[in-house]
């Protein structure tokens, strides 16, 4: 469209042209006042067109005038329009729904996953550094005040930020959460569109834009399903649609990520409710006694429930190893009977190194040995009891001692003998 200020001056073209006469065709009554919002003067303007087209010869001579009335103020807004209209709190509106976004955008960012995973490691360590579930006096003797580690850390730092049980402390498991929600957003934000993108594939069906790729040749003699046939032998992905072929290759490799970060999730989620919902105890038990199992077991976080299995009575029968032809031990066994409430034997079972019990949610597992005493018989009479005790010795061997009096007990200068027991053999000392 055309628009022509001098009318005397028009091109011939059968192309819709619009003309504008002289200004005194136009007539308003209008009166310059103050402006007002409720004083509105009407503007008419007769404006006639003629409008010629490639069939409107038909139409010479025929005018078309249309009158246009004008206002000095804007017109007044629909119902529609103020419906549409942002209210004040528009603004607002549009940053919470920009918050979702800028939230995924700086959980998904890696130098902060980075840096999560290096505090989760550096808390771990930690935790193994630091003796676990033991008493405030062992922490109060072990980090005293008046000698701080590096100058600053005492008891303080491991009770008051749980430190003492690490992986259930809120700092730990804070960390933990931080790290698989970063892990959770860089998936939904990065991985899973790079799989989407990688899925979607289309046929480029100009030559010119086959030649805008970033690599492209010309096969004067090539079959397509000859080619597809050779892509299809080195692993790509072919398909067909008429004369057009496409292939993709690698779209395992993009789910790769996606299966690296659930694997780290289902791993911290197993950790956190091991280490929240879970019992922990041990206990020594001479061969012939009973212990039960809620008596021994104490819950390590708040998820702890306990179950049926606590009221289990456990009888240890026996303990005994095996040993190979140079004296050494080569295995440890412990055979175990399991009692209900009513001393019905439920289970029972011989447990050896990697073989442990499990029984109602409940594991039993051999951690350590040692002598509790030493069972003597003197002509007929007993069996008598002589408590032992573990000596220090260099290495990794364990040796036990005890004390035999012999004579008169009752005498300033009591005699006897010790008796050495290092895995299972005794060695009797007179003295």
């Amino acid at each position: 469209m055309e628009t022509l200020l001098n009318p005397s001056k028009t091109p011939n073209l059968f192309i819709p042209k619009t003309h504008l006469f002289k200004p005194y065709f136009l007539h308003s009554n209008f009166n310059p006042q103050p402006h007002s919002s409720f004083n509105r003067r009407p503007l008419s303007i007769t404006i006639t067109c003629k409008v010629k087209t490639s069939q409107g010869r038909k139409n010479d001579g025929k005018n078309i005038s249309k009158k246009i009335v004008l206002t000095d103020s804007a017109p007044e807004l629909s119902n529609e329009e103020i419906k549409a209209k942002p209210k004040g709190g528009g603004k607002a509106w549009g940053v919470i729904k920009k918050f979702p976004k800028r939230v995924l955008a700086i959980l998904s960012n890696l130098p902060l996953a980075i840096g999560e995973m290096f505090t989760v490691a550096g808390l771990m360590a930690l935790g193994t550094a630091i003796d676990q579930g033991e008493s405030p006096e062992y922490y109060f003797q072990k980090y005293p005040e008046e000698n701080p580690i590096f100058g600053f850390f005492t008891w303080r730092w491991v009770l008051t930020l749980g430190f003492d049980h690490m992986f259930s402390s809120p700092v730990f498991l804070g960390t933990l959460i931080l790290l698989g929600t970063s892990l959770m957003a860089c998936t939904y934000t990065t991985q899973i569109p790079l799989v989407k993108v990688a899925r979607r594939w289309s046929f480029l069906q100009s030559a010119d834009s086959i030649r805008k790729q970033e690599f492209s040749d010309t096969l004067p003699q090539a079959s397509v399903s000859d080619l597809g046939v050779i892509l299809m032998g080195a692993g790509y992905e072919v398909f067909l649609k008429g004369p057009s072929l496409y292939a993709f290759k690698g779209l395992a490799g993009r789910f790769a990520p996606i299966g690296v970060h659930l694997a780290m999730l289902l791993i911290m989620a197993g950790g956190t409710l091991s280490a929240t919902g879970s019992f922990r105890g041990s206990v020594t038990v001479p061969q012939g006694l009973n212990f039960v199992m809620g008596d021994v077991l104490g819950p390590t976080g708040f998820l702890s429930t306990p179950t049926e299995a606590f009221n289990t009575e456990v009888h240890v029968n026996k303990f005994y190893m095996d040993y190979y032809d140079s004296g050494e031990v080569s295995q440890f066994h412990t055979d175990l009977s399991l009692f209900d409430m009513n001393g019905k034997e439920v289970m029972r079972k011989t447990l050896s190194v990697n073989d442990p019990l499990r029984y109602g949610g409940i594991t039993i597992y051999q951690t350590d040995w040692s002598f509790s005493a030493l069972q003597i018989l003197k002509d007929g009479e007993g069996p008598f009891n002589l408590a032992m005790a573990p000596l220090t010795i260099n290495g990794d061997k364990k040796l036990f001692g005890t004390f035999l009096p012999v004579g008169d007990t009752d005498s300033s200068n009591v005699k006897g003998m010790y008796i050495d027991a290092c895995s299972g053999s005794a060695v009797y000392c007179p003295i």
